[in-house]
Parts: structure tokens; C-alpha cells; sequence
């Protein structure tokens, strides 16, 4: 970071008081369905160097304080990550412990293997997996699947550990939390060929096309789209407009989504008129601003199912309500 506070991009860095946000006026608890919590500390430690938080648990329990923070899915994809996310669901596996460590929060994992790193998927990193899946904390196997963007690892590496981890979460019966970008043909091909229908899965930070959504959601029952900050940025139509196309089902059809931060990415574009005084951008995403998200979800909805339709805090209890069905927390 450096004295004069600049983000690796050359802006200002706000402040580590903004992190902590104002109340929101929605009322409903939040589940956030995807974080990555050691890389949002590690965030923190990095772009506040002297902030006042030193471990995991000080810096969540403050962060999400009378925030309506209710659960979070941890997302480890970068194995080998053995003993560490162990040392961290162990503190939640109590209600005393959960009390103490972590002010009440609900903490599950999911784990698997990233695409970015297939090619690094070997035995032994399978054996650890594998040896998560068991824990009481464990809700499901991801992220995986395919990024056509990157190209980080060959695609057909891509493919290949991508069958492998579907075939071992569906022998055991474990929901999916997928990853694709710009790999609509060959995700949905394998997800086709490898996965019963009626499994249930998470394709995550969704910023494909409206039409692939949709045939997923037909293909798959329960199959829910994740909904991050990115749908706030004006980069970005896709996810938008999958919204839209949601909506136009009628007021009265839930919407297929669960919100998600992909903490320490996509900060909601809309959280800083919520802000007093803030100079410079916020540099990581954490579970709390979820409802900034929920807001601008509900504000896209009506603009197909008439005003009113939704708010905020029905955003909320339908995306608590999917991330029951996903992933029973």
C-alpha cells in the first residue's frame, strides 16, 4: 500500500472507518453464498497494514456487528489447503465456540479445486478434499468448472479435473458451486452429461448470457443463479438482464437467485452514496454489503414486473430461502 494510501491502480484507498458501514433499512438476515474469508483478512491486513483487526475472527466479528450477517459459505479453491480451513470450521462446529469466536455467525465451507489450477489437481490434493467433505461444515464441493477468460490452465485440464470433481460430488451427494466464464458450450455440455438433473447446484458470480441461464434453470430444477456486486457495475449487462428475465415470470415467481459477495471482489457500485464523506474506493467486499446488492436487484426487478414488486427485503428472504435449498444452512 505504501504511506500515501494508493490502490495498486492509482486511486486513494478509503479509509478502514468506511469498511464498517451505516445501517441499512432492510430488516431480513443475510446468507451470503460465497466468500472467500482468509483472502478478504488478507486484503484488509494488506491494504490497512496498521488496522486495528490482527486475526480472522476480530475482524468478522466487528465487520458484522448488528449488520443482520446470519450465515456464510467460505469458499477454499486453492488447494493444497490442508489444516488450515480445518483450524478455521473447527471454531464453528460449537454454539458456545460460534459465540465466542465468532459473534454468533453461522460459518460452512464448500472446497474443490478451481479451474484457474487444474492443472495442479493431483491425488493427494483430491485425498484433502475429500477429507473436508466429511466435516459437519461442509455444505458442498467448490468452486470448479471451466474459465475460458484466464486460460490459466490448459482447457483440456480444465475439462478433465472438471469431470473428475463432478463425479466424486455427485457419488456423494454433495451440492456443486460451479465457476464459468466464457465456457457456456462445454459447461453446459459436461454439467448435461455428468450431473442428474435433480442435483442441486450454484452457477457462482453470474456474467454470462441471459439465454445460457435459461436453459440451465429449465435444464436443472434446483439450479440458482449467484447474484454479487458485480450486477451494479455498468460494464456489466448480462446479469442484469438475467434478472429481467426472471422478473418477467410474474410478480408472484420467486426468483431463482442467492446472493453472494465473491468477497474480497465485486464491492457494490451503489454502496458509496450510503457513505458520509468517504474519499477514495473501498478495496475489498465483505458479507455486510449484501443488502446494497439485494437493493439493486429489486430496483432491476421492477423495472420489468411493475413498481413495487419487490424490495429489498424481499430479495433477501427469497435469496435466504434458495440458500436453504442449496445448501440447507
Amino acid at each position: 500500500m505504501g504511506k500515501n494510501n494508493k490502490s495498486k491502480k492509482g486511486g486513494s484507498v478509503a479509509s478502514e472507518e468506511h469498511l464498517f458501514l451505516p445501517a441499512h433499512n432492510a430488516t431480513t438476515s443475510i446468507v451470503d453464498t460465497h466468500t472467500h474469508l482468509v483472502s478478504t483478512f488478507a486484503a484488509y491486513r494488506s491494504k490497512y497494514p496498521s488496522g486495528k483487526h490482527e486475526t480472522i475472527p476480530d475482524f468478522v466479528k466487528e465487520l458484522y456487528t448488528d449488520k443482520n450477517v446470519e450465515a456464510i459459505v467460505d469458499v477454499w479453491c486453492e488447494a493444497p489447503v490442508r489444516g488450515v480451513w480445518k483450524e478455521i470450521a473447527d471454531m464453528a462446529l460449537s454454539e458456545e465456540t460460534r459465540t465466542q469466536r465468532w459473534g454468533g455467525l453461522q460459518y460452512y465451507f464448500v472446497m474443490g479445486e478451481h479451474p484457474h489450477d487444474a492443472r495442479l489437481y493431483t491425488d493427494a490434493v483430491e485425498r484433502d478434499i475429500l477429507e473436508a467433505m466429511v466435516h459437519p461444515r461442509c455444505v458442498g464441493w467448490g468452486e470448479i468448472g471451466l474459465d475460458y477468460h484466464y486460460d490459466n490452465s490448459p482447457r483440456e485440464a480444465q475439462q478433465e479435473i472438471f469431470v473428475r470433481q463432478l463425479r466424486q460430488a455427485v457419488r456423494l451427494g454433495k451440492p456443486l458451486t460451479i465457476h464459468t466464464r466464457e465456457a457456456e458450450e462445454d459447461t453446459e455440455r459436461i454439467l448435461k452429461a455428468k450431473v442428474p438433473k435433480d442435483h442441486k447446484i450454484h452457477i457462482h458470480c453470474y456474467t454470462d448470457s441471459p439465454e445460457w441461464a435459461a436453459r440451465m434453470l429449465d435444464h436443472f430444477p434446483n439450479l440458482f443463479i449467484g447474484i454479487t456486486g458485480v450486477i451494479t457495475y455498468s460494464s456489466n449487462l448480462n446479469t442484469a438482464n438475467v434478472i429481467r428475465q426472471l422478473a418477467a415470470h410474474g410478480r408472484d415467481t420467486p426468483l431463482r437467485i442467492v446472493l453472494e459477495t465473491d468477497a474480497p471482489f465485486m464491492t457494490p457500485s451503489n454502496i458509496y452514496a450510503s457513505l458520509k464523506d468517504v474519499k477514495g474506493k473501498l478495496p475489498l467486499s465483505h458479507s455486510a454489503m449484501i443488502p446494497w446488492t439485494a437493493d439493486f436487484v429489486a430496483g432491476v426487478a421492477n423495472e420489468v414486473a411493475g413498481a413495487d414488486a419487490w424490495d429489498v427485503d424481499r430479495v433477501l428472504r427469497e435469496s435466504r430461502a434458495n440458500a436453504r435449498a442449496m445448501y440447507g444452512v
